[in-house]
């Protein structure tokens, strides 16, 4: 089978996944709803919607690839503040410096550096990491020895990180490691 062949095969996958799972969250969500659930049904109902988020989540990075790698992708493209992009909920992650304006498919770039952040955070055993900012400069730091591979794509160890480099350079950007810094260079069209 061709590469571009299993790449439709997998965006198809992804796309018919997405009903039973559909089915699956808001039966989940019409449950957690109930007012007399005991502790434990509700504890195992809020485990179930949480894995089914991150299930969805998973879908959509695995479609984005195959897209990619169909020649299917067509960003969205928008203008964003490069330190707008880095921005978390996620209390591991910190932010400085200054952003530069760019014009990207701004959801996939904010999805793709978030993966990187959390990679470097899990892989890496470390309770923070930090984004600096530079224009279209962005630097991640702490990379420790065992999280670096897996940023990098040498160690196919995190979906999200995978993603995250393939929707980078299809973007026109790149990432580079030295030391314990991940380098990202985003294009500025």
């Amino acid at each position: 089978m061709a590469d571009e062949t299993f790449a439709r095969l997998v965006v198809l996958a992804c796309h018919d996944l997405r009903t039973p799972l559909a089915t699956v969250g808001g039966f989940t969500k019409m449950i957690g709803r109930v007012d007399d659930l005991d502790e434990r049904t509700a504890q195992f109902v809020e485990l179930i919607d949480g894995a089914t988020d991150q299930m969805r989540a998973l879908l959509a990075q695995l479609a984005l690839a195959a897209r990619i790698e169909s020649g299917r992708y067509e960003p969205v493209l928008a203008t964003a503040d490069t330190l707008d992009l880095v921005q978390s909920d996620d209390p591991r992650i910190r932010v400085t410096g200054s952003g530069t304006v760019v014009e990207t498919d701004a959801s996939a770039i904010r999805d793709a550096l978030a993966a990187l952040a959390v990679a470097a955070a899990r892989h890496g055993g470390l309770g923070e990491v930090s984004w600096s900012v530079d224009g279209c400069s962005l630097e991640l730091s702490p990379v420790t020895v065992s999280a670096g591979p897996v940023l990098t794509g040498e160690e196919p160890k995190d979906l999200g990180a995978l993603v995250a480099r393939i929707v980078i350079e299809r973007l026109g950007g790149t990432l580079s490691l030295a030391d314990e810094t991940l380098r990202v260079t985003l294009a500025s069209r």
